[in-house]
């Protein structure tokens, strides 16, 4: 969408930026961490180019934690984090062949290239595999650690898994014209052929195994198996397509380094090429598209990457995209079927979405039977009524979603759908707030929430209860044994062992983590009740603000709102949240239980002074005090801003082991460049 015509106020700006936000961070979790994506990858890009947008016409309200300066989520808590050398991009998307032509001329604008002038930039177009995408770091030829993406910065340590994905190398093939690095990052994408996922699922359905919804899952699945023995069995392949890190030794070109991943003894798929103009990278993209179903793996899309190495360089990249490389999407496959009915489901926040059941069909090899329809307005919009014919597409998804309606099919027995005015759950008024497309269930009680409601409490960014995962809150509340987050606190032994699959152990280390989670630092416990609007980084502004939970609740609307970045809607929310007499029921149980906050975040803002205030830092490489997110953290409390691309407007760079190519624009710059050492007097001096 376009923001032509929107409302364009700051707070309108602040209210829709903190909503798309926070659902781009849901989705990212169902797709990158848990594996069961709810919209199709059209549906998010739509989400993920609005909110762009508003950050481009409001670049004030762009935070260092948005979903535009990250990749993917946070690491799964059952693997080790494993933070990358450089980061892991993704890359920007394009859904045209205009797209691509805007590409190659952005390109030659930012150059200083003339459209006259003669000198053709060359690419190199390879397809845009949908699998898993990891990095693999090698010391001296030996493959030592192997990782997912995560959030672009710190991956999944999966090594034991990746050792057993037999095309991976565990040492690189000696080449006398390719010497081998003495440490270096190769990156790529975990696939399963499209032959082998069907043998796979065929497999699992006689064992009376749940099936597997696509190539892409299976991987993914696959490569997060606590026991390697399981991944072992699976039909992994992979696809070498770049290098991060590379010591030791040099390239000029991509296709260099092709051509060098190949030598060493990895698999590069074989469309990969050279394209001397960007009208041949659009006939790669055509013929790519035509021959689409034929080929062994999934694909979404192209790649287009600009061949010379120091162009790349010279290009850099804009917050977390870089400028020499473009995805070009394929249109999403679609299908004509029958709505023969539509549930509502009720979410972690109270909101319902309708969903279309349909006659199921076979799309891209999946069949598929269910559709999001998101929410009343887009039903109204779409005039989608129960026993219509419907366009139903699917890019790689789980849930797809219904393009269009087929009017000419419509019969007189339609029906037109409108959201219940009681919760299909718990039977409580739905309401529909100003401003919010969402009708929600008001109710704090209602089982449909309390489930995903305890998970985010217990999550690493909330309370952080190691092994209190969705299974056993699921289990806990299927017992009846916790009603509300308060009744974490009150579970003993006597009760947990009445558990499927629990032991004496497991129930031991279960009460100590939530024992010792009665002291967490305020933030977390804010953020952790899911108050609406209120994600991670606005609980540390409310706590450098408040000392107690008891002043943040005594807070009027006002006094919110006069807090840099809470626009008055995320007040309202605030506000609503504390007069809420079951709400405060829950925290007076908190309290009771012996859950007692701690505020460093106010303290340091009081005995700092705000040491650090106005000042944006850019932290590159690894440094051995304390990991990167700890140092944001830190200069975040004493005034500080962080960022991840180095501009004019970066004050400070600090460059730890290993830093990378942000070091070189620093100097470039001349922006004041601290050591670790130097970074830690800065932080202490008062």
């Amino acid at each position: 969408m376009t923001l032509t015509g929107q409302d364009m106020r700051p707070e309108v700006a602040a209210t829709r930026i903190d909503e798309l936000r926070n659902l781009i961070a849901y989705h990212n979790r169902r797709y990158y961490q848990l594996d069961d994506p709810e919209i199709s990858d059209a549906a998010y890009d739509i989400l993920f180019k609005e909110l762009r947008q508003w950050e481009d016409r409001y670049p004030e309200l762009v935070s260092h934690d948005s979903p535009t300066q990250r990749v993917g989520a946070p690491p799964l808590d059952k693997f080790q984090p494993f933070p990358h050398p450089s980061p892991m991009l993704s890359l920007a998307n394009a859904f045209t062949e205009d797209d691509i032509r805007d590409f190659d001329e952005r390109i030659n604008r930012f150059l200083g290239r003339s459209p006259g002038n003669s000198e053709t930039i060359v690419y190199v177009i390879e397809p845009k595999l949908d699998g898993v995408a990891v990095n693999l770091i090698y010391e001296h030829g030996a493959l030592v650690t192997g990782a997912t993406r995560g959030d672009g910065t710190t991956g999944e340590d999966v090594t034991l898994n990746i050792r057993t994905v037999s095309p991976i190398p565990l040492s690189l093939r000696a080449n006398g014209s390719m010497p081998i690095p003495e440490r270096l990052e190769i990156r790529g994408e975990i696939v399963i052929a499209t032959a082998a996922f069907r043998v796979l699922n065929e497999r699992r359905l006689e064992a009376g195994e749940q099936l597997f919804a696509n190539p892409r899952n299976a991987a993914a699945g696959s490569l997060r198996q606590l026991d390697s023995r399981i991944t072992a069995t699976r039909p992994l392949d992979f696809f070498a397509y770049a290098i991060g890190l590379l010591e030791g030794t040099a390239m000029k070109s991509h296709w260099e380094v092709l051509v060098a991943l190949k030598a060493w003894g990895f698999k590069i798929h074989p469309f990969a090429r050279i394209a001397d103009h960007i009208e041949d990278c659009i006939e790669g993209y055509r013929e790519l598209y035509a021959t689409r179903e034929y080929l062994s793996y999934e694909i979404d899309g192209m790649v287009i990457k600009v061949n010379d190495l120091s162009l790349q360089d010279e290009l850099g990249a804009v917050s977390r995209s870089p400028r020499w490389a473009l995805a070009c999407k394929f249109p999403a496959y679609q299908e004509t079927t029958f709505i023969e009915r539509i549930d509502v489901q009720v979410g972690r926040t109270g909101a319902l979405t309708p969903v279309a059941i349909m006659t199921p069909v076979q799309i891209g090899g999946v069949t598929v039977s269910r559709a999001s329809l998101h929410n009343q307005d887009e039903i109204d919009r779409k005039d989608i009524r129960l026993g219509d014919t419907v366009v139903v597409q699917r890019a790689g998804d789980v849930i797809p979603e219904v393009v269009k309606v087929v009017m000419s099919k419509r019969q007189p027995t339609a029906l037109p759908f409108t959201i219940p005015a009681a919760c299909p759950v718990c039977g409580s008024a739905v309401v529909r707030l100003e401003g919010e497309a969402a009708h929600r269930c008001i109710g704090i009680a209602c089982p449909a929430q309390i489930k995903e409601h305890i998970v985010h409490f217990a999550s690493r960014g909330g309370m952080d209860i190691e092994g209190l995962g969705d299974k056993m809150v699921y289990q806990l509340v299927d017992a009846g044994l916790i009603k509300d987050p308060a009744d974490l606190y009150f579970l003993n032994t006597e009760q947990l062992l009445t558990l499927e699959r629990t032991g004496e152990k497991s129930v031991g280390n279960l009460l100590r983590a939530i024992d010792g989670a009665k002291n967490p630092p305020l933030e977390k416990l804010i953020f952790a009740l899911g108050i609406r609007h209120v994600g991670e980084s606005m609980s540390k502004l409310l706590t450098r603000r408040y000392a107690t939970l008891e002043d943040l609740m005594a807070a009027t609307v006002d006094e919110l709102t006069t807090i840099h970045d809470v626009g008055p809607e995320a007040a309202k929310s605030v506000d609503r949240f504390f007069r809420e007499p079951s709400n405060r029921l829950v925290l007076a149980k908190l309290k009771n239980a012996g859950v007692t906050p701690i505020n460093r975040q106010f303290s340091a803002a009081i005995e700092s002074a705000g040491a650090l205030s106005g000042k944006t830092f850019v932290i590159t490489g690894t440094l051995g005090r304390m990991t990167r997110q700890e140092a944001k953290s830190r200069i975040e409390s004493l005034g500080g801003k962080t960022t991840e691309s180095v501009t004019k407007k970066t004050d400070y760079v600090v460059a730890g082991t290993s830093p990378g190519s942000k070091l070189d624009k620093a100097k470039t710059l001349g922006i004041s460049i601290l050591d670790e050492e130097a970074f830690f007097k800065l932080m202490e001096s008062p």
